[in-house]
């Protein structure tokens, strides 16, 4: 195989393997959940607090709430912080997934380059070992 061939296909799995980083990050937390995660913040944060003063209004105001048993809200509320806090373990598993997978990536192209160094060092010494000996042949014809 050719020089230029054996660049064209590097350079080609260089750049499958970019766009398949690309679309890792962007299923794992790339720029457009930024935004879905912060309106699920702030409408988590809205519910929470709207459920906890609804108690509050009825236990320090005095406030007859129909509609909602007594703890009812706060029961709510408890629930959905505990959804919240599910959902960041199984982000925060899917980032060490991501993690893992890039340094098993480096780990792989760090042993595929050692592998190719040992080749081109050997390559190397059989290169030096071929001219000292042809280097010793054209000496010894020389002094003949």
């Amino acid at each position: 195989m050719a020089e230029p061939d054996i660049m064209q296909d590097e350079i080609n799995q260089y750049k499958d393997e970019k766009e398949s980083v690309r679309n890792i990050l962007g299923q794992i937390g790339g720029t457009g959940t930024a935004k879905k995660e912060k309106t699920v913040n702030i409408v988590f944060a809205t519910l929470v607090f709207l459920f906890f003063s609804f108690d509050v209004m009825r236990h320090a105001l005095h406030i007859q709430i129909d509609f909602m048993p007594e703890l009812f809200s706060v029961e709510i509320a408890l629930l959905l912080v505990s959804m919240k806090i599910i959902w960041m373990i199984h982000r925060q598993q899917k980032v060490e997934h991501f993690q893992f997978w890039i340094l098993n990536t480096i780990e792989f192209q760090m042993n595929s380059t050692a592998v190719r160094i040992r080749k081109i060092e050997k390559m190397l010494e059989e290169l030096k070992e071929e001219s000292s000996t042809k280097q010793k042949k054209n000496g010894a014809e020389r002094r003949n």
